[in-house]
């Protein structure tokens, strides 16, 4: 039996692998419930705190291209988030379609984040946006500083970004018209409070139900990671680790769909069931690799042309060998 410590948020689908009604085979789990994932990937990436954990694609991605990775990785996406209702605006920034992006300041939390490349790799692609005529301004989007103590790797080629060093959140700015957006993965305090404070996207709902139909790419921010010396003494972990994961998930989804008494404090549950299944077919959140090519195909061309990784990668190099 391998002793196995894992950090990860409490998400649904992670809920039966931390009760204990799955149990990886051959493994015996201690289930760390850490619910801040920036936590998470620092204490991963700057000090190997975990034996396993939830990871930042992108920041897998980064590493393993450039031959630094301490981790293989496993395709079970602890998150996936699509992005376009992340992007807000100051209305009286004469913001009025994604191309007004164009000469603006715009806060990110962080430029190298999984969140950012995606919402980039949207604007680029699908509404021609130069990401290059737009000023970055980073920094945490609702308090003062930084976005946590990341450890990333720099950019290939030069990009026109700052460090917000002001006493104020990236929320605040985008009030004062300190910057005219934010492109992120929160939502600023000051939206619904500051009329001025709008989604680029207000019908973002049905924007993204048309981006999935099109493209078949639901974004993946985080994925399982497990240090390589680890995983090296017991490559059999990654596979059990694997096959709990998709359990834990699946017993999850049987749980929501059973909507006699709904577990979510989702009021029209049912009939967002009904759109899940029209949208999706069975399973929404699908593991392994080839269930997710589309997307993990995409996120290796956005940091390809945000000069994160000097080469596309084949994205079985990403995961351990005999991934699904």
């Amino acid at each position: 039996m391998t002793a196995l410590t894992f950090a990860c948020g409490l998400y649904d689908r992670m809920v039966p692998l931390y009760t204990g009604e799955v149990k990886p085979e051959g493994i015996d789990l201690k289930f760390l419930v850490i619910d801040s994932p920036r936590e998470i990937f620092d204490r991963m990436a700057g000090k190997l705190e975990f034996d396993a954990c939830e990871m930042s694609s992108s920041e897998l991605i980064a590493r393993t291209v450039a031959g630094q990775s301490p981790f293989v990785a496993i395709p079970a996406f602890a998150s996936r988030v699509f992005r376009h209702s992340f992007i807000f605006i100051n209305r009286n920034a004469g913001i009025r379609s994604p191309k007004d992006l164009e000469g603006k300041r715009v806060g990110v939390p962080l430029y190298t984040m999984s969140a950012a490349i995606w919402i980039r790799g949207h604007l680029q692609h699908d509404y021609g946006v130069d990401l290059s005529k737009i000023h970055w301004v980073q920094g945490a989007t609702n308090s003062p500083g930084s976005h946590g103590s990341p450890t990333v790797l720099p950019l290939l080629k030069p990009v026109s970004i700052e460090n917000n060093r002001s006493d104020k959140s990236l929320s605040q700015l985008l009030e004062s018209g300190g910057i005219d957006a934010i492109a992120g993965a929160e939502i600023p305090a000051a939206f619904g409070v500051n009329p001025d404070v709008q989604r680029l996207f207000p019908n973002f709902r049905e924007v993204e139900k048309e981006f999935y139909r099109r493209t078949r790419i639901f974004p993946i921010m985080h994925l399982v990671v497990i240090r390589r010396d680890v995983y090296d003494k017991n490559p059999s972990i990654a596979a059990s680790l694997y096959n709990a994961l998709v359990r834990s998930k699946d017993i999850a989804l049987k749980k929501m769909r059973y909507i006699g008494a709904t577990r979510y404090m989702l009021p029209w549950l049912a009939a967002d069931l009904d759109e899940l299944r029209e949208v999706f077919g069975d399973d929404p959140w699908p593991y392994g690799i080839e269930a997710s090519r589309p997307t993990l195909e995409a996120l290796v061309t956005y940091m390809f042309e945000q000069a994160m990784i000097p080469r596309k990668i084949p994205i079985e190099e990403l995961f351990a060998p005999g991934m699904p």
